[in-house]
Parts: structure tokens; sequence; C-alpha cells
């Protein structure tokens, strides 16, 4: 098997392409993002667990493609509500629902829920395919925080404005990019991918 040389980002998510791109940047691999491929198809993020839906869209991309594809999945879990909404983050408030919908519908499903028990994570799961589908590489991660009573902030994109850092008293949306890249449930799950990538790299 050749070593990998370019790597497909599979997500049209363009906020979740760029930190992707950031966080891989050290590697020096040519990236491009599933904009680049029209033939690209859509996988159903139909599972259970982030852990499958990374799987699928990264084995299925890469042998529909013909390419090392990266697939991710992430989301936020709420102790208070079970673990959701888990891997149905970005559907929450419905199929084709916004972040702003989104987060006013987790404000609703925790009115009255007081401060201590409002406890929640980031999870990122990330596998990498090669051009025959075999996953190569996969790494997990969470960030533990709460969510606020209130959106704050306007950096970051789906929870950010609602998922409170409790060591910095500031959401994701406060903090903005620079700490968010330190500390991020993605951000942990790519640096223990990054030696394996470096493997994949050397063939």
């Amino acid at each position: 098997m050749s070593g990998l040389k370019l790597l497909v980002l599979g997500t049209t998510n363009q906020h979740k392409a760029q930190e992707l791109e950031e966080l891989l940047a050290p590697l020096g691999l040519e990236l491009r993002s599933l904009r680049n491929f029209p033939q690209a198809i859509k996988v159903p993020e139909e599972a259970f667990t982030f852990a499958e839906n990374a799987q699928a869209k990264a084995s299925q991309q890469a042998r529909h493609l013909g390419q090392w594809v990266l697939g991710e999945d992430s989301g936020l879990v709420v102790d208070a509500l079970g673990g959701a909404p888990g891997p149905r983050s970005a559907r929450f408030a419905g199929p084709n629902a916004t972040d702003q919908q989104n987060n006013e519908k987790l404000l609703r499903e925790l009115e009255g829920v007081p401060p201590q028990r409002r406890s929640a994570a980031y999870v990122c799961h990330v596998c990498v395919a090669d051009p025959w589908g075999q996953i190569r590489a996969r790494a997990e991660a969470r960030c533990r925080g709460r969510i606020a009573q209130v959106p704050r902030g306007s950096a970051g994109f789906g929870y950010d404005p609602l998922f409170e850092i409790l060591e910095y008293h500031r959401t994701f949306g406060e903090l903005g990019p620079v700490v968010k890249s330190r500390i991020s449930h993605r951000a942990r799950a790519l640096a223990q991918l990054l030696p394996q990538l470096r493997h994949l790299m050397e063939g």
C-alpha cells in the first residue's frame, strides 16, 4: 500500500473542515474537503455511537472516492439528559435544524436544572480509512464542561455559546479559537491521531 500523501476531510461542514485543517497543518499533508469532490456520496449518520458514525463516513467514502479519507463524528453529551443529544447533536431540534434552534431546544430541555447538574462533555471520534476502506487510524477524546443558563459569546459554532469551561468561567463562544484549538475535544482527538498519521505517511 502506498503511503499517505493526500487526505480527504470527510465533511461538508466548513467550520469542522477549517478546524481539522488547522489541527492537521503540522503534518504538511495535502488536505481537501468533500467540497473538492462533487462525486462524493452522503453517508447516513444512523449509528448510535460517534465511533460507528465516524467509521462509516471514513470507510464508505474512501472506497467510493478511492482516496484516504478522514471521518469524524462529534457532539454534545449532557449528563442530565441521559447522554442526549449525543450523535444526534446536529439534528437535535430536527433534520435541518440551525445551531440556534438546537441551542434553544437544549435550554428548554434543561429548564429548571441547577448549575451543579448541568455537566456535559463534547466528544469527538475520528477515523482514517485507506483507499480500500480499511480503518488504519482512530482516536477519541472528550472535553468536559457544563451548559450555561444563557448563550454567551459569538465565536465557534454548534453549542459553543452554551458550553462553559469551568476552569476559565467562559464558554467556547467567549474563549475563541486560540484556546479552543488547545483544549477542545477535536484538538485532543487529533493530537492522538497525528502520530498514527505520521506513521502512515512513511508508507
